[in-house]
């Protein structure tokens, strides 16, 4: 009899596992036996970022039976060979016993795990029927190989000069100001925002080879003297062939009645992201219409008449809803994109007690890696701080174990006061991450 009440408590055990009800007078019996069996579509993928849109893997798997019903959640996990699926990057598949991976799905997979464009490498696949989303209680499918070849969906502007100087954001210790190759080779462009001070032109963020100005006539000795900077924001052209440069000021921002400061200014700065060679602002905005401007005046500005997405100079207001919005402005096809988007802040007493003090303290979209996020510079006090999306709590994270991963709701994270620069990486929704660094 003693036998007979302990199988039924194990019986109620797993079923409060997966999620189900039962009472004592159900007869459930668990299948030791269950399994699910996943295959490809093929085993092989060469991925090009003109295919945008065309299917490319399917992975299908079997229902498992267990004895009893079940409706299982799948998830489609990939890793590296050798990675043992401790890093793996996932998918969820749904209650369906298929998926089919578009192009630029499949690809920001292989990318996100590291890699490298161009080169085919050999990767692992399976299947995980998940009883319990809470507990991650389920069985795996066997594993599937697969060879796949990413391409690069950024493009690689870099060059190895910068501007370094007391003028520039990080002094004269750098890391300096990256420039940008354009389209006529051996010249470079930088967006910088200077102070008033000095600033030089060097490679590899190395003082071995350096330019500055000894006559401020635009033109370049191999260290010459520091050029002066008034405080603003400009575009810096180094023509290394000719050995000269030139200072213009130079912004893009966005106005209008849903922006901060509506149609009189200063304007919503938007950001250069040479990984698309377009310019791009993270904002709030309230329901009216925006335009995008040149320096903050009706010189030059565009907006759309017709809103097909095609900018037009001095086209009509471009109306909005109020919502947070990743902005993109294409000034070599002349398009633009609004989408919406979470905007990530650090929220705290170390910050500003907890919201009461304002708005939480916004990340930057690393443009280079979806689902990574940077402050470059913020000043925290003693105390604790959290991550959350748009200022509210719904989705936040913290830190339960003081090891550098989030959890979701999780404990706060100690913060000491100081400048530091923070990294928080939800590129792998299995394994998010953060670092803090003192600057």
């Amino acid at each position: 009899m003693m036998k007979v009440f302990i199988n039924k408590i194990l019986i109620l055990l797993a079923i409060s596992l997966i999620g189900g009800s039962c009472s004592e007078d159900d007869q459930v019996v668990l299948n030791p036996a269950a399994s699910t069996s996943s295959q490809l579509s093929t085993s092989e993928v060469v991925l090009e970022k003109d295919n945008a849109g065309m299917d490319v893997l399917t992975v299908t798997w079997t229902e498992p039976d267990f004895g009893y019903a079940a409706s299982a959640n799948y998830m489609i996990y990939f890793d590296k060979v050798g990675g043992n699926f401790t890093n793996a990057q996932s998918s969820n598949g749904g209650r369906a016993f298929s998926k089919t991976f578009k192009n630029e799905e499949l690809n920001k997979i292989l990318l996100n795990l590291d890699l490298e464009p161009g080169q085919a490498a050999e990767i692992q696949v399976k299947v995980k029927a998940v009883l319990n989303d809470r507990t991650g209680y389920g069985i795996d499918s066997n594993i599937n190989n697969l060879m796949a070849t990413a391409y690069a969906d950024v493009l690689d502007l870099s060059t190895p000069w910068g501007l370094v100087g007391s003028a520039t954001p990080n002094g004269w210790d750098g890391p300096d100001v990256p420039f940008y190759k354009t389209d006529e080779a051996g010249v470079y462009v930088a967006y910088v925002t200077l102070t008033d001070g000095e600033w030089k032109i060097r490679k590899d963020n190395d003082w071995a080879v350096n330019y500055g100005d000894d006559g401020a006539d635009g033109t370049l000795e191999p260290g010459g003297a520091n050029i002066v900077a008034t405080a603003g924001t400009y575009k810096v052209t180094f023509n290394e062939n000719a050995s000269t440069y030139t200072v213009e000021k130079y912004t893009w921002g966005l106005v209008g009645s849903a922006t901060t400061n509506g149609w009189d200014g200063p304007d919503m700065p938007m950001m250069y992201d040479s990984f698309s060679d377009t310019w791009k602002a993270v904002v709030t905005l309230a329901d009216g219409e925006m335009k995008f401007r040149f320096n903050n005046d009706w010189g030059t500005n565009y907006g759309d008449t017709g809103l097909d997405g095609i900018l037009d100079a001095g086209g009509d207001n471009i109306p909005v809803s109020k919502g947070n919005y990743l902005i993109t402005m294409d000034l070599n096809n002349l398009t633009y994109s609004i989408e919406e988007t979470d905007i990530w802040g650090v929220v705290g007493s170390g910050y500003n007690d907890w919201g009461a003090a304002g708005p939480d303290f916004p990340f930057t979209p690393d443009f280079s890696q979806e689902g990574v996020y940077y402050i470059s510079s913020i000043t925290l006090l003693t105390g604790e701080i959290k991550f959350r999306p748009n200022n509210d709590w719904p989705g936040n994270y913290g830190d339960d174990g003081g090891d550098g991963t989030l959890e979701p709701d999780g404990a706060n994270i100690p913060s000491t006061a100081g400048t530091y620069s923070i990294i928080m990486d939800l590129s792998n929704p299995d394994n998010p991450t953060y670092s803090i660094t003192a600057k």
